[in-house]
């Protein structure tokens, strides 16, 4: 009897035993497939991580590196124009205080400059509100947004060469549209009269006729198109005797470019501009920096890599002070 009955038992424990290889070799081959998959997984990842890019560096790497740049902004020195009503302004070496002697390369292993300004309002500008408005941002309140934006630039400059009196209209503003399409909402809208071409001739702020923006444009630009500010080229924005675009701009809580150079020197439509200015505490003006970002096949500009950076290059002339200029040269 037990005999009998151990027979269907040893069947039953060789079948499971068989079933038993069967899947642990299909677990086996199952486990091997995954390890290959996920090594394969991980290959790829790390392949991959090295030259994954942010989207801010790849915006840097594909479009702005390329991309040409193009200075508007006018260099500071003591003689450029400036209204009669701030004076001139004079740059002189840094003197040490203990001593009364100027710093030298020779002597001291640096040079440092002393800087007179008569005004903020000198070259090339950025004017926050509070310059007419004291209830309006001054120069170092103004929003970190104030950095790069898309670049408008209407031209004026064969109407100018006909009128030295003619300001921007709002049929200009039109014109443009047409050729280009709306105004991009946020944009720095400049406005090319190519009067800075006399630039640095002090006889600029002296004269009473010069290229400028209408009210009516500048109410157009602001309330229509809702750009973030204009610039132009001459000292100020209009020439009607209370400087009417002006005044209403900054007494409402706009800015405004002055001074702007080489604008032609940019496209009137598919560039930005990088806007920078010293953060002065309450200042009512700010001496700018614009540079054009313009596309990369643009005729005028440098791209990154085209001149040494860094280091930047040994000239062959060390600077020294001109007493005549009164700046250091080459």
């Amino acid at each position: 009897m037990n005999k009998h009955v151990s027979r269907p038992n040893s069947r039953l424990v060789n079948a499971l035993l068989r079933f038993s290889r069967r899947s642990q070799a299909r677990i086996l081959v199952a486990i091997v497939g995954l390890i290959a998959v996920l090594s394969v997984v991980s290959l790829s990842v790390e392949a991959i991580q090295p030259n994954y890019e942010p989207p801010l560096w790849q915006l840097y790497q594909h479009s702005l590196k390329p991309a040409k740049y193009v200075d508007l902004t006018h260099t500071i020195t003591p003689t450029i124009p400036v209204w009669a009503g701030f004076g001139p302004s004079t740059f002189s070496p840094t003197v040490n205080p203990k001593t009364g002697k100027e710093y030298t390369y020779k002597q001291d292993g640096f040079e440092a400059t002393h800087y007179n300004l008569s005004t903020d309002q000198l070259g090339t500008q950025l004017d926050p509100p509070a310059h007419w408005n004291p209830n309006y941002p001054a120069i170092d309140e103004l929003p970190a947004t104030y950095t790069i934006r898309p670049l408008v630039v209407i031209p004026i400059q064969d109407k100018v060469a006909g009128n030295p009196g003619y300001h921007l209209q709002v049929s200009d503003i039109l014109a443009w549209e047409r050729k280009h399409g709306k105004l991009p909402e946020g944009a720095v809208v400049f406005v090319r009269s190519d009067w800075s071409k006399e630039w640095p001739n002090p006889d600029l702020a002296t004269r009473t006729k010069f290229p400028g923006v209408n009210l009516e444009s500048l109410k157009f630009l602001h309330q229509e198109r809702q750009i973030l500010f204009h610039g132009h080229e001459p000292l100020d924005t209009d020439t009607t005797p209370n400087l009417e675009g002006e005044a209403w701009l900054l007494r409402n809580g706009y800015t405004q470019a002055e001074g702007v150079a080489n604008l032609d020197q940019v496209p009137e439509a598919g560039a930005l501009v990088a806007i920078g200015y010293p953060k002065l505490k309450g200042g009512t003006g700010g001496y700018a920096r614009y540079i054009a970002i313009c596309p990369p096949d643009w005729k005028y500009g440098v791209s990154v890599g085209q001149v040494p950076e860094a280091p930047l290059p040994r000239a062959d002339k060390p600077l020294h002070w001109d007493k005549m200029l009164d700046v250091r040269v080459r």
